[in-house]
């Protein structure tokens, strides 16, 4: 039987428990020659893939190509597992980032006391400031497709509660028995900047105000208007 050589051996086994759909490594890499960039990023200059082979096994390594379209190629001696573990890692880090919008959606009919619609508007708010998107349906039901009117009155209502949340895609639309509006929620740097308008939302300790000047031009001190002028000193002797 038998045994391949050490070096042989290794170029198995990183080949066979690392996927290389992205990079040719190791034996994978048919150039005659190749531009060899170290793992601490010196560069090696050109040389056969078999001696920059020999290099990369040395250091318990793998050879990357990195660069398959430059003249020559160019490879790195690298952990190529670590690599890929690493870019995996930021891969999915970004992932968790992203912010994903749903839409959600809120049924309701022309007639909707305003108990009931108060109770939807509440659910629509915090849909919209938890960044999703809401769908408002009105469904109208009999002789109420006469007087589609009440729900353009509906819809208009909703804005205006919404206003601070959300704002409108677009008008509402009529598709058979239902009315339809969709809302998008306001970014943070909108609702910063009416915040920063609003005099109302100046919420800050009255001690770090400037204060007044206390003895102002033209007003007289405690003092002045407590204290007796020489004309009234006479009249009074």
């Amino acid at each position: 039987m038998r045994v391949a050589s050490l070096p042989h051996a290794l170029s198995f086994w990183r080949c066979f428990g690392i996927s290389a759909k992205e990079h040719s490594i190791n034996e994978q890499i048919k150039s005659s020659q190749i531009r060899v960039v170290d793992d601490d990023g010196t560069q090696l200059g050109i040389m056969s893939p078999r001696d920059a082979l020999k290099l990369a096994y040395d250091k318990g390594l793998d050879l990357v190509e990195i660069a398959p379209g430059a003249k020559p190629p160019v490879c790195r001696i690298m952990d190529y597992g670590k690599f890929r573990f690493e870019r995996e890692k930021k891969e999915k880090e970004s992932r968790k980032k992203q912010v994903i919008v749903e839409l959600k959606e809120v049924k309701l009919t022309c007639r909707i006391g305003q108990h009931d619609l108060n109770t939807k508007l509440n659910h629509a708010k915090r849909f919209l400031e938890g960044g999703d998107k809401v769908k408002f349906t009105i469904v109208f039901s009999g002789r109420e497709m006469h007087h589609t009117d009440m729900g353009y009155d509906v819809m208009k209502g909703i804005v205006e509660a919404c206003s601070e949340f959300g704002t409108p895609d677009k008008k509402p639309s009529l598709e058979g028995r239902y009315m339809s509006m969709i809302m998008l929620p306001k970014s943070k740097d909108a609702k910063d900047q009416k915040n920063a308008k609003d005099p109302k939302s100046d919420k800050s300790d009255p001690k770090d105000r400037p204060q007044d000047q206390k003895n102002p031009a033209g007003s007289a001190s405690a003092k002045e208007r407590n204290t007796p002028s020489k004309d009234t000193e006479k009249s009074a002797e």
